[in-house]
């Protein structure tokens, strides 16, 4: 299981997931309030952000406290949309940058909170970045959007496909091309916040009100237009 975090308005540095808000990720790694899978989130954390149409990211296999350049890193780092996130390895998967969030493919970035069989999700793409869980399912939306499939509608056949091959999978999903967000709720917590923008987390990032949580199996859209959130049957 990990905890995940995306920011879609006007541009703020990465802190503003990771270190700045009370219970951002940085804490989420070591105490999450809300984790029903798992109690640490030490095997390694990523980010990413858009400076021009393809994003950057940075990604490591150690905690993300034990990261020396992160902090200064990720207050230098400022843009319009951030994905960040920290890591607890589903058993029996490796532990690599490449089996860490985000994944990236072209102007794409994904995040996966959760776990589904590998089996359920292999058929469904080529090739993987790593043999771990979270980059098969990545492959398999990354092959859809490839194709110039609609966002909204790639994450939905994904999900569908994945969980009947695993009727216990978790498959919570942040995934954004820098203009646009969306996230899925399926089988564990999802919160957003909209001010001045649009925060989407696995658990509220600090104590304001405001946070609402976002339905189980329910996929969540983000534009400069507004947030829509509809269930996924």
């Amino acid at each position: 299981m990990c905890r995940h975090a995306a920011w879609l308005g006007p541009a703020r540095p990465v802190t503003s997931l990771i270190s700045d808000p009370g219970h951002g990720l940085l804490r989420q790694s070591y105490a999450p309030r809300m984790q029903k899978y798992g109690t640490v989130n030490a095997d390694g954390f990523g980010f990413g952000w858009y400076d021009g149409p393809r994003p950057v990211r940075y990604r490591r296999t150690v905690p993300i406290w034990a990261d020396a350049n992160m902090p200064g890193l990720a207050a230098v780092a400022r843009s319009s949309c951030i994905i960040a996130a920290v890591r607890s390895a589903t058993a029996g998967m490796p532990i690599e940058e490449s089996a860490t969030a985000p994944f990236a493919d072209g102007p794409w970035l994904l995040s996966h909170n959760g776990r589904v069989r590998r089996e359920a999700v292999r058929p469904l793409a080529a090739d993987a970045e790593s043999v771990c869980d979270s980059a098969w399912l990545a492959a398999a939306v990354f092959t859809r959007l490839r194709d110039g499939l609609p966002l909204a509608g790639v994450l939905a056949d994904v999900v569908r496909a994945a969980a009947e091959g695993d009727g216990e999978a978790r498959l919570n999903l942040l995934v954004t091309g820098g203009s646009h967000l969306a996230a899925v709720a399926w089988g564990d917590t999802l919160f957003t916040h909209l001010e001045q923008g649009v925060l989407v987390a696995s658990e509220p990032l600090d104590d304001r009100p405001g946070w609402r949580a976002v339905p189980d199996r329910s996929l969540l859209l983000a534009s400069p237009d507004g947030v829509s959130v509809t269930p996924i049957d």
